[in-house]
This record gives structure tokens, C-alpha cells and sequence, in this order.
């Protein structure tokens, strides 16, 4: 059995499991909320988050060095990454416009209840010159251990160059680079054979403690974001893969599989990088010296799941508060959304505290976030894979259009498999 059929296998038994205990209220009973759902099932969980994240900043920043030191000349560099950019910030664009616009079509959060007692604990929200400024690290080492992933996909970009063009010295820092990349890739490997047992945990403590109930209450609101989610993912992208660079959206979508459970369990673009990586080099017959780019800069700026979030929840809060959105306020939510997804964090829930600056800025209520709360746990993993399965076809797009795409590699379905 491969991998990705077990995980899949793992993540429906965990739902269901949860569901079975939420239903039956056996997540009440203390011995059984103490040491199975809250105790050995979030120990599970939380153990291989932790066992990705662990490798994040290590890959990201060697990944890119790497990556980079493969595009000798400056005007590679600069095209791969104009290229990744501009489609990056355009999908982005088109989620929140689409988010919008259907969210208004149809009314999401007319006629809501708002409970008055429910409070969010608003975090402040980094103004954009900070962002900017953040950009450059002051401390490369502080940047690292912080997991100041913009700062980090800098600094290794910027030392990747001049490490391609030190000449001797230079190839000799490359070449302890490339090995170390290596030692990296094997270590996901190993880390990734538990994932099936992680997706399990996982799933089973998230069902056990939202059930069905906190679907309801809100169903509107979450059937809208679900629905454009995998619209997104499945017709927007499938389309522009289609439309820019000749790919077969079915072969595409059939390989992001293992992509696809793993971010759903982990709800963290930066956790899934490394399967990301795999996913687009070995099943999709990206070069590595692209998807080393294009990969680790699309989980900390392209949030596309997260931009439709945004979209439809700033709608259904200013409806549930009786307030009607104007055009410029519209317009302001599309520029301010998508600057933000540069700044923000690949990490479960990051997207809540973009939320409560696209708020403050049209001026609703930051209160109203306490209300999507209860469900955010399961949009936050649809959107993730959203937000993976983007990085994945901009890197295809600009892979082909480099002339640095492997189209046998893509075709064959068994391709990369892990048998497991």
C-alpha cells in the first residue's frame, strides 16, 4: 500500500472516530477526554507537527541556497522570480475577488444572531512599512530561531547568489550545501512513513471536540467558504495550468494526494513544505532548482485558502452587524488581503489574525471573529491545502515556461509513489 493511500485511509477513520465519540458524548466522560483525545491523541498530533516544523526553517533556507545557486545569472533569477511573484499575488487577487463577490451574491450573515458575550482578543497587526523592513534581517541567526520566514528566504537568496558567483570558494560552500540538502530530504523521509498514525490523532481530537454542532450554527457561512475552496482548487487552478502552460489538470490534482492530506493535517502551509517539495519534484517532474524557489517563497506568501476566508467572513460579519460595505471599502479589503498574505505566517489559524486588520481597516468589529471561531479548526484545513495545492501549480507554470519541467516524469501516475 502506498503511502498516500494509507494516510487517506487513517484520516477518514480518525473523522470518523471523532464523530462517534462527539455523538455519543464519550469525549465527556474525563477518563477518556484526559488521556485519549486530550492525552495520547494530542501528544501523537502535536509530536509530528512539531517533527515538521522542526525541519522547516533548516530546509527553507538550504532548499533556497540551493535553489538559487542553480540560477547562475542574475536575469534567471530575476525572471524565475518576477514570474513566481506576479502569478503568486494574481491568484491571491483572484480568490479574494471571487470570495467577495459570491459571498455578496448570495448574502452570507443576513439575519445572523451575534452573541454579545463572545469576546476575540485582538493581536496587533504589523503595519506594512514593517513588513517591509522585516524583509532584510538585521539578525540572520535571530530571523532563523524567531522562523521570520521572509527574512530567512532573504538572506539564503542573497547568499546563494554570491556563493554562485565566489568562484573557488564558492563552489566549495556549494557543494557542503547540496550534501546537507540531501541529509534533509532523508530525514522528511523518515519523518513522513508516521504520518498516518499523526493524520489519525489529529482528525480524531478535532471531531471529538467540535462534532457536527459547530457546523450548524454557522452552516451558511461554512458552506460558502468550503465551496469556493474547492472550486479554487479545482477549477481556477486546473484552469490556469491549462490555460498558461498546456499541464493536464487531472494528472496534476490525481498527484497532490499525499500534499493534500498532509496539510489538511497539519492546517500549516510551512509544515507541509517539505512533502510539498517532494510532491512537485518527483511526482510532477518539477527541476529542483525551481521548486527549491518557488516552493518555500509560495507557503509564506501565497495564501490563497486564506484570502477566501478573509473575503467571505469580512462580508458575513458586516451583514451579521447590520453594516453594508462600500465600493472603496471592497476594494480596500482585495488590495489589503493580498499585501497582507506576503507578511503572514504559514501556521495553523494565521489567517484569523490577518482577519482583524482587514477589519480595522473598513472599520467592522474585531468581536465578530469570536463567532467563526468554533469552525475555523476545519475550514483552517481545507484552506491549507488550498493554499499548498497554488504554490504547486504556480511552480509547474513557471517551471514549464523555464524550460525546467519533465514531462515523462508527470505523465507516469506511479512516478515518486512511497510505498510504505
Amino acid at each position: 500500500m502506498t503511502l498516500t493511500k494509507k494516510i487517506i485511509i487513517f484520516m477518514i477513520a480518525g473523522a470518523l472516530l471523532g464523530l462517534l465519540l462527539n455523538l455519543t458524548e464519550w469525549n465527556q466522560n474525563a477518563y477518556i477526554d484526559t488521556y485519549l483525545t486530550g492525552g495520547l491523541f494530542h501528544l501523537v498530533g502535536q509530536l509530528f507537527i512539531k517533527s515538521l516544523k522542526m525541519m522547516v526553517v533548516p530546509l527553507v533556507f538550504v532548499s533556497l541556497f540551493c535553489g538559487t545557486t542553480a540560477l547562475r545569472e542574475p536575469s534567471m533569477l530575476g525572471s524565475l522570480g518576477g514570474k513566481t511573484l506576479l502569478l503568486y499575488l494574481f491568484t491571491t487577487a483572484v480568490a479574494l475577488i471571487l470570495a467577495l463577490s459570491f459571498a455578496l451574491m448570495v448574502g452570507v450573515g443576513t439575519g445572523a444572531e451575534i452573541p454579545t458575550t463572545l469576546e476575540y482578543a485582538a493581536k496587533a497587526d504589523k503595519p506594512l512599512i514593517d513588513v517591509i523592513l522585516n524583509i532584510i534581517p538585521g539578525n540572520p541567526v535571530m530571523a532563523m530561531a524567531e522562523g521570520n520566514m521572509l527574512a530567512v528566504i532573504v538572506f539564503a537568496i542573497l547568499l546563494g547568489f554570491s556563493a554562485s558567483q565566489a568562484g573557488g570558494a564558492g563552489a566549495k560552500v556549494i557543494e557542503f550545501f547540496q550534501s546537507f540538502n540531501e541529509v534533509i530530504m532523508k530525514l522528511v523521509m523518515l519523518i513522513m512513513h508516521f504520518a498516518p498514525y499523526a493524520v489519525f490523532a489529529i482528525l480524531t481530537q478535532v471531531f471529538a471536540q467540535l462534532g457536527i454542532d459547530a457546523i450548524n450554527t454557522l452552516a451558511g457561512y461554512f458552506f460558502t467558504v468550503l465551496s469556493l475552496l474547492v472550486f479554487h482548487a479545482l477549477v481556477v487552478y486546473p484552469l490556469l495550468l491549462k490555460l498558461l502552460a498546456g499541464i493536464s489538470p487531472a494528472m496534476f490534482l490525481r498527484k497532490m494526494e499525499a500534499a493534500w492530506s498532509f496539510a489538511f493535517g497539519t492546517s500549516s502551509s510551512n509544515a507541509t513544505i517539505p512533502v510539498t517539495l517532494r510532491t512537485v519534484t518527483e511526482r510532477l517532474g518539477v527541476n529542483k532548482s525551481v521548486a527549491s524557489f518557488t516552493i518555500p517563497f509560495g507557503a509564506t506568501i501565497n495564501m490563497d485558502g486564506t484570502a477566501i476566508m478573509q473575503g467571505v467572513a469580512t462580508v458575513f460579519i458586516a451583514h451579521a452587524y447590520g453594516v453594508d460595505l462600500t465600493t472603496s471599502q471592497l476594494l480596500t479589503v482585495v488590495l489589503m488581503a493580498t499585501i497582507a498574505s506576503i507578511g503572514s505566517a504559514g501556521v495553523p489559524s494565521a489567517g484569523l489574525v490577518m482577519l482583524q486588520g482587514v477589519l480595522l481597516q473598513v472599520g467592522l468589529p474585531v468581536e465578530g471573529i469570536a463567532i467563526i471561531l468554533g469552525i475555523d479548526r476545519l475550514l483552517d484545513m481545507t484552506r491549507t491545502a488550498v493554499n499548498i495545492t497554488g504554490d504547486a501549480a504556480v511552480t509547474c507554470i513557471v517551471a514549464k515556461s523555464q524550460g525546467q519541467w519533465n514531462e515523462d516524469v508527470f505523465a507516469d501516475p506511479h512516478a515518486g509513489e512511497i510505498k510504505d
